[in-house]
């Protein structure tokens, strides 16, 4: 089972459903500026044929749906809902962090400015919520429906806890490993278990099976966030979007980063910290901040790291009665995440 494969088997249906919850309205900005940044239009209104992320999230809710023996498309609502909450968290991340691109386009703020975007990224979010009301409309019993309504809110609430930390860790001299993954596991462990926590949950009703799913994506959330830390530091400018070792001239309390404070000499940290307590680092400071993550193989660390996370997510669904192809396809969602290219 290639992955590309599980991704296009639910795109076209989950993109019409998706679009259906974006009716043209008033204010037409509004609109526009969800359609652009889910990437369907330019910041014309013409339409797109390509520019749109994966759809990890909504791609994972489907597969347990079906790898539960339910039909994938009663939890087109659940999946809509998750992919328009995600983008929600990216607008707003946007303006937060100050970037200006996002998939080698010019983010929403840096087009429109940051109220808007504001606007627009509040828009997805209740969007969202409206989305997953549809779940009746497939003939999910209602006490289900708000149950996946309250899955949805407390991931996006314990989402917004992650990002407050991330923020706050900016102000802070030094952070610890376990604070920093704490951190991780409310931003990017939240919703990705609830995708997996709401697909199985759709389709069955046996609830230690569904938290089995659900721990199963909260720990493929970890080594997700964990190697999205390593291509923050070592990824490709052509890969990432973003220019080499973007964490470090942002001075970003990364995995890499907390790790070797934590190790390294007191001569080493302090030359760490003097680089993230000043600032836009200059390139021999990147240079040497970089050559210290090496000299402690902060790279294997967290690798290594996010490896443990992929095979304790693994472990979680090992006794779970599925058929062959769908664990196949979890295994190949789990090589993605571990290999994602640089």
């Amino acid at each position: 089972m290639e992955l590309p494969d599980l991704f296009a088997r639910y795109r076209t249906e989950l993109d019409e459903y998706l679009r259906s919850a974006l009716p043209q309205e008033s204010p037409a900005l509004l609109y526009r500026m969800m359609r652009y940044h889910l990437g369907w239009e330019d910041q014309q209104g013409r339409p797109l044929t390509e520019g749109a992320g994966k759809a990890l999230r909504p791609t994972l809710c489907l597969w347990a749906c079906q790898a539960m023996g339910g039909d994938w498309r009663t939890a087109l609502p659940a999946a809509a809902a998750l992919e328009l909450a995600h983008n929600f968290s990216l607008v707003h991340d946007d303006i937060q962090d100050g970037d200006k691109e996002r998939r080698h386009r010019p983010t929403v703020w840096s087009l429109w400015g940051q109220p808007q975007a504001i606007n627009a990224g509040d828009s997805l979010l209740i969007l969202g919520h409206l989305v997953m009301l549809r779940l009746e409309e497939r003939d999910v019993a209602p006490a289900k429906v708000i149950e996946a309504c309250r899955v949805l809110d407390e991931a996006c609430l314990t989402m917004i806890k992650g990002q407050c930390l991330d923020i706050g860790f900016e102000g802070e001299r030094e952070v610890s490993v376990e604070a920093y993954l704490d951190m991780i596991a409310k931003k990017t462990g939240a919703l990705l278990g609830a995708s997996l926590h709401l697909g199985a949950l759709v389709a069955v009703d046996d609830e230690p099976t569904v938290s089995r799913f659900a721990r199963c994506g909260h720990l493929l959330g970890l080594a997700f966030q964990i190697r999205d830390d390593i291509l923050g530091v070592w990824g490709a400018a052509d890969v990432t979007g973003k220019p080499v070792a973007a964490d470090i001239r942002r001075r970003k309390k990364c995995l890499p980063v907390v790790y070797a404070m934590a190790v390294a000499q007191a001569k080493e940290r302090e030359q760490l910290l003097r680089v993230y307590s000043q600032g836009t680092p200059s390139d021999e400071d990147v240079g040497t901040v970089l050559q210290l993550l090496d000299s402690h193989r902060a790279y294997d660390y967290c690798q290594q790291m996010a490896q443990e996370r992929i095979e304790q997510a693994l472990e979680e669904l090992a006794p779970v009665d599925m058929e062959s192809t769908a664990r196949n396809e979890l295994e190949a969602v789990a090589k993605f995440v571990l290999g994602r290219e640089f």
